[in-house]
């Protein structure tokens, strides 16, 4: 009787071990997840953009697609430009659907005919 009870004591203490050890161990991993990564810097005809601004680690200049495999600055400047320009007209559109949907419309009329904004349902 007594063998059993101190098997059982040993089996109880240990269980809170194991968890301990169960959750370093997936604490460990989880942070490993998220520990940068070594990237050795390779020489392409991209190196070329790698000053510009939004150029960051862990990726570098980032052209996933190969727009810019044999490109110079002016071909750069304007395709940033252009996504610029069509960043800013999504947000306009998204914030356009955000009031319409939220009740507020624009008064006045849309064309010549007398169509007004208020006459086209959402």
């Amino acid at each position: 009787f007594v063998l059993t009870i101190r098997s059982r004591e040993t089996k109880l203490t240990s269980y809170p071990t194991m968890y301990k050890l169960a959750i370093a161990a997936l604490l460990a991993g989880s942070a490993a997840a998220f520990a940068p990564a070594q990237v050795g810097q390779s020489s392409t005809a991209l190196n070329a953009f790698e000053g510009e601004l939004g150029v960051q680690p862990p990726l570098g200049f980032f052209d996933p697609l190969g727009l810019l495999e044999d490109a110079d600055q002016e071909r750069f400047d304007r395709l940033r430009y252009v996504e610029v320009k069509h960043g800013r007209i999504c947000q306009l559109a998204f914030l356009g659907q955000i009031t319409t949907r939220n009740g507020i419309h624009l008064g006045g009329d849309i064309d010549f005919s007398g169509n007004s904004f208020d006459s086209f349902p959402n």
